[in-house]
């Protein structure tokens, strides 16, 4: 009986003691906030056909607590794509934030943008960018909404502007690849995360991983596109780089905007 008891107890302590370091490693991780809640210090905004910084028709704002994306002051949009970058690259990560689609497109927007935007990652930097630049060379993680009842629209797609990934151990060079996703119909609030761990990458919607990929280098479609020296590096890994937000014309809002550095 005594045994037993022992037993028992060394049981409980390994658990305790199991418990309290899970517990300890929570606590010791430290989530950087990138979005303060109340402005856009440490954001750059670059909108396609307009200088760095130049937040052209009061695209890029904090409403609410939440940095929203809204076109209610464009007649039209026809191509002023946009990205709202943070100020400083990353390495390794983990990146979370919530984001929601709300009302109707800009008028002007191309169907595809319905319902479309995107968290770039390993991006060049906002200073880089030509003038007339629509995407920086990143990797997308993009965000899309159901639009049609019975048309599936999965979110957390990869999409790849001026780069190329490995999956599965062979090289794409598609410009979209469709992620195990359902489709969200609504304006509900959805999670998302990406994992960077050196050379691989894995995408979450919901804590759910719904697609992963390896070894991103430069080139591929809209290459052309980018500065001469960013061109000239046709074929080199891409190892870090810059975080940015996307505005495509739906007006989409982003909250709780958070990393944490591996």
């Amino acid at each position: 009986m005594k045994k037993q008891t022992s037993k028992l107890l060394l049981v409980v302590l390994i658990f305790t003691l199991s418990i309290g370091c899970k517990n300890e490693q929570k606590e010791t991780e430290h989530w950087i906030k990138l979005f303060n809640g109340e402005n856009l210090d440490g954001w750059l905004v670059k909108i396609n056909g307009y200088e760095l910084n130049d937040n052209y028709n009061n695209t890029f704002r904090v409403e609410n607590g939440t940095i929203k994306v809204s076109y209610d002051e464009y007649e039209n949009f026809t191509d002023q794509f946009g990205h709202l970058f943070y100020k400083t690259p990353f390495t390794n990560y983990r990146l979370r934030l919530e984001y929601r689609f709300i009302g109707k497109q800009a008028p002007g927007g191309q169907s595809w943008a319905t319902k479309n935007s995107g968290i770039m990652i390993h991006s060049q930097s906002p200073e880089s960018m030509l003038i007339k630049q629509s995407f920086p060379l990143s990797l997308e993680f993009q965000l899309l909404g159901g639009v049609n009842k019975n048309e599936q629209r999965p979110s957390g797609n990869l999409c790849t502007p001026a780069t190329n990934v490995v999956m599965d151990g062979k090289l794409i060079t598609e410009h979209c690849i469709t992620a195990n996703c359902k489709t969200y119909y609504g304006e509900e609030w959805i999670k998302a995360e990406v994992v960077v761990n050196n050379d691989s990458f894995t995408h979450y919607i919901d804590g759910k991983p719904v697609i992963s990929y390896s070894n991103p280098t430069i080139g591929g479609e809209f290459l052309d596109a980018t500065a001469e020296e960013i061109q000239a590096k046709n074929g080199q890994s891409l190892t870090s780089g810059y975080i940015s937000l996307q505005s495509e014309s739906h007006p989409i809002e982003f909250k709780n905007i958070e990393l944490l550095k591996l």
